[in-house]
């Protein structure tokens, strides 16, 4: 299988910019939760315990952020040491396998933070807002107001919201929350969903290694 060969050998190539591309990714994710935890930068609301459930959730830390980077330093360390007991010609080397789960690890932390943000975007922020213009009682109140728009169909809802930016003002504090909130949830988005095209990039070349060395050991 030579061409199968030439193919594993020009995604191991792309795979040395992937592990790399994933630690900045990673840092990006946790950044971009961090700093949803401070709407506007102010550290008030945290200590008042007026965030976002979903933010409160970290997504970015744990999913897109540790899991990610987790997987990939320790994939690179341990292939590290394959390759090295590849040289020395030891008994029992370290085998490509043994690093494959890794990938996947990555994969699922990214899918997770791919999904709560989703839910986080669609949900909208948690911002003290008046509750009378939407018909369920009278005063102001911390909550979702677009969340809370129950008359309305989700996509209905969700589409006023995010393409509507007169309904932005309804949010009386944090003020600009609801600017924080979709900017950093779509940025955790992204990350999140070019985290999952490399590491399947990565769960792939782990695929195609195995293929070729069986095909060399042959």
């Amino acid at each position: 299988f030579p061409s199968l060969c030439r193919v594993a050998m020009c995604v191991g190539k792309c795979s040395r910019i992937v592990g790399p591309c994933l630690l900045v990714l990673g840092t990006l994710s946790v950044a971009a939760n961090i700093l949803l935890l401070f709407p506007g930068g102010s550290s008030k609301y945290l200590a008042e315990g007026h965030i976002s459930k979903h933010a409160k959730a970290m997504p970015g830390i744990w999913g897109g952020g540790i899991a990610v980077s987790t997987a990939v330093s320790t994939a690179s360390f341990l292939a590290c040491l394959w390759s090295r007991e590849e040289g020395m010609e030891q008994v029992a080397p370290l085998h490509p396998p043994s690093t494959f789960s890794f990938p996947q690890l990555a994969l699922l932390g990214a899918a997770a933070c791919f999904v709560l943000s989703g839910v986080g975007l669609t949900n909208g922020p948690l911002c003290f807002y008046n509750a009378s213009e939407h018909g369920h009682g009278h005063g102001t109140l911390w909550g979702y107001p677009f969340l809370d728009a129950g008359s309305q169909e989700l996509d209905a809802r969700t589409e006023n919201y995010l393409h509507d930016r007169h309904t932005w003002s309804i949010c009386l504090e944090p003020a600009g929350v609801v600017a924080w909130n979709v900017i950093l949830f779509s940025l955790l988005l992204l990350v999140s969903a070019t985290e999952m095209v490399l590491a399947s990039l990565q769960i792939l070349n782990g695929c195609l290694g195995c293929l070729c060395g069986f095909c060399e050991g042959k």
